[in-house]
């Protein structure tokens, strides 16, 4: 592992824990004595995402918990919450035996997560993910939330 510090590429695991879905590490360089974290998570081989237009592209966990964090904006969910519930995301797209996916679907799986979650983030990501342009719209997006009450 390299040092963010000196770039040296000999460090020591000081400190090691499980996070979770991934395991954390408190480094240490053997060169300038800097500490550093880093985290540790399994590689899942995910399908290739498939945009409206036909575009292609690598799932990117980052871009879906910016989503998702917009959505849970002043909402009493905790960012591991969110992190556990992308790790079950991705869980789900290693089990596929297809190598596409449409951003639809993973869209689908996401919202699923989040209504268990907060019914609040699960609406405001739901009327973004739908497009929803109109009352009647919303009112579509809303009906499974007061389904479930």
């Amino acid at each position: 592992m390299m040092c963010p510090a000196c770039q040296h590429e000999d460090t020591k695991v000081v400190d090691s824990r499980d996070a979770g879905d991934c395991t954390r590490r408190r480094r240490e360089c053997l060169a300038c004595g800097a500490r550093f974290t880093t985290f540790e998570r399994v590689e899942f081989r995910l399908p290739t995402l498939v945009k409206r237009d036909g575009r292609r592209q690598v799932f990117n966990r980052e871009k879906l918990l910016a989503g998702l964090r917009l959505a849970c904006r002043k909402r009493p969910v905790t960012e591991e919450q969110l992190d556990s519930l992308i790790s079950q995301v991705e869980r789900e797209l290693a089990k596929r035996p297809d190598r596409d996916l449409s951003t639809a679907d993973l869209g689908a799986m996401a919202l699923r997560e989040l209504q268990a979650l907060d019914h609040v983030a699960y609406l405001r990501f739901a009327s973004v993910y739908h497009a929803v342009g109109s009352p009647e719209d919303f009112l579509e997006v809303l009906r499974p939330v007061l389904e479930r009450r």
